[in-house]
């Protein structure tokens, strides 16, 4: 059985599979965990699809780096 981004829970720890979807469930975790100005943009949507095995954490880690300076 796959991992559905719409309902299953997420953590830092979720890996970012093949079938990774960006889900109102993704949005409330990511606006968690990076706060009220977190949105995605093309740029930080082509690291997550770059096929390089990552968790939901690094992209949280990497949304906050590329976004530290603006905030």
């Amino acid at each position: 059985m796959s991992f559905n981004w719409h309902s299953d829970q997420l953590t830092r720890n979720t890996t970012i599979c093949k079938n990774y979807r960006n889900t109102q469930n993704v949005r409330r975790f990511m606006v968690e965990h990076c706060g009220a100005d977190f949105k995605f943009d093309r740029g930080f949507m082509a690291w997550i699809r770059n096929g390089v095995p990552k968790t939901l954490g690094e992209a949280v880690d990497e949304w906050q780096q590329r976004n530290r300076d603006t905030h």
